[in-house]
Order: C-alpha cells, then sequence, then structure tokens
C-alpha cells in the first residue's frame, strides 16, 4: 500500500509545487496589482474601466527616479517640471515624443518600508482631493511604477493618469520599453527587479515542496 501511495503523494506536491510557481509569476510585478486595485475601485463608483498603458508606466517609473530618493521631496507642489517628460522621461523610456499625451492626474507616494499593493493604494488616495484625481472622468489611460533606493528604503509608488487614446498615446518604439531598473511599471510582465522581494514566499514554498518530493520517492 505504502508503494502504490507514492505516485500519488509524488502527484500532489507536484501539482503543489505548481501552484507555487504559478503564484510567484503572478506577483513579481506589483504595478500590475495596483493597476488591478484602480480599476475595481472605479467600476465600483461607477466609473470607467482605464487602459493600462506600458509607455505611461515606464514614464511613472522615470517620474520617480525625478526624486532622486528624497521622500521628504513628495507632496505639496514640489514635483518635476513638465518639460521633463519630453526631454528625460520619454527618451528614458523609448516612448515616441509625438505620441505624449496630457497627464489628468498625478498621486504619489513614499516610505521607509515596502507597502504592499493594498497598503499603497490606501497611501496614494489619503484625502479627498487624491480620491478626485482617482475617479476623474478626463482619464482614459493609467501607468504606475513602484521602485526602492539603491535596494532598499525609501521605497515609492506613482500613478500617472492620461486622456490618452489607446494604441495611439504613449507609443514605445519597438513595442517594448527601455529597461529602466531598479523597479517595475504597468501594463508588462516584466519582474520587478531590484525594487521588492517579489515571490520569496512561493519560493520558498516550492524549495520545501520539491524536498517533500525527494522524501516521498524514498519512502
Amino acid at each position: 500500500m505504502a508503494v502504490a501511495a507514492q505516485p500519488l503523494l509524488a502527484s500532489a506536491l507536484l501539482a503543489l509545487l505548481l501552484a507555487a510557481v504559478s503564484a510567484a509569476d503572478t506577483k513579481n510585478n506589483p504595478a500590475n496589482e495596483l493597476v488591478s486595485l484602480i480599476n475595481s475601485n472605479r467600476t465600483a463608483s461607477k466609473a470607467s474601466n482605464l487602459a493600462d498603458n506600458q509607455g505611461l508606466g515606464c514614464i511613472a517609473l522615470q517620474y520617480i527616479k525625478a526624486y532622486k530618493g528624497q521622500c521628504d521631496q513628495v507632496g505639496g507642489n514640489k514635483k518635476p517640471v513638465d518639460s521633463s517628460f519630453i526631454d528625460t522621461f520619454a527618451p528614458n523610456c523609448g516612448v515616441q515624443a509625438a505620441s505624449l499625451a496630457k497627464i489628468t492626474g498625478r498621486l504619489l507616494a513614499c516610505q521607509p518600508s515596502y507597502p504592499p499593493p493594498a497598503q499603497a493604494f490606501d497611501m496614494l488616495i489619503a484625502d479627498e482631493r487624491s480620491l478626485q484625481v482617482l475617479h476623474s472622468k478626463n482619464h482614459t489611460e493609467v501607468g504606475a511604477a513602484v521602485t526602492s533606493t539603491s535596494g532598499g528604503g525609501p521605497y515609492f509608488w506613482c500613478v500617472l493618469f492620461s486622456n490618452g487614446k489607446a494604441n495611439s498615446s504613449f507609443t514605445v518604439e519597438g513595442g517594448v520599453p527601455k529597461t529602466a531598473h531598479p523597479g517595475c511599471f504597468s501594463g508588462n510582465n516584466d519582474e520587478c527587479s531590484g525594487a521588492i522581494s517579489t515571490g520569496v514566499g512561493a519560493w520558498t514554498l516550492v524549495s520545501a515542496t520539491l524536498f517533500a518530493l525527494a522524501g516521498a520517492f524514498t519512502l
């Protein structure tokens, strides 16, 4: 009986391993998770669903980098000059300057320790003004980004909204934005390199599963 049970046990453990890997893959880009939260909140409030634009997401990451890790510069009227979008942000992302559209809203948050997407959402939507930005009818597209500073805190989250047209605004040369690590942005499947420790729990489970799987064949 014990010998016959080994294939069943091995199959169960293998299924657990594959599930863990899949879970890790879906959580490697928290910027995508934040966009999902934004759209869920908008649709629950009868606002339209926004297109997730990778070019705009990449620019959101560049927007963060303009703060140079200075958390105390976040808030108030301190923000990158608008000319930075065409002079710096777009070229760094490979976004065609002619495809830039109007930025209709900006949300930015920063704190010393890493906040996961749900907590970051609460930080970004902290008052009536930010709630109005979130639910504005002027938006058609969204891009989000997250990054750390030199591999540690502080951690920045940024969301940019635009009234651009799908497939014609924030167009990326060659269809793929330039690599902009550390950090990650929404609209693509890149892992969040150097921004946070994503998928650690899942890969710990993978290691444990492999160990158990090996043990199953020695019973």
